[in-house]
């Protein structure tokens, strides 16, 4: 089963955002609110589509209005991969 880490999502969210200059992601900013990293709902829906893409996996709009940082958002991912969803 592939899982996602937070290595990943960041790697992902960079190619599909870009990254704020005043910001590194690195593990350390895992439980940082995306706002504060500069990522608006667009960035979010960009990387959601990017990684239902390549883990062929289903991200519901309404399932990811909660999550408001990458380790919610990696948690989540991997959940709906052991799911098989």
């Amino acid at each position: 089963m592939a899982k996602v880490r937070l290595a990943d999502l960041m790697r992902i969210m960079r190619e599909c955002a870009g990254e704020d200059e005043g910001v590194e992601l690195t593990e350390m900013v895992a439980e940082t609110p995306f706002t504060d990293l500069g990522y608006d709902s667009l960035a979010l829906m960009e990387t959601t589509n990017r990684l239902e893409r390549d883990y062929d996996i289903r991200l519901p709009e309404e399932d990811l209005a909660d999550i408001t940082t990458p380790a919610q958002f990696v948690a989540y991912v991997n959940g709906r991969l052991a799911q098989g969803v």
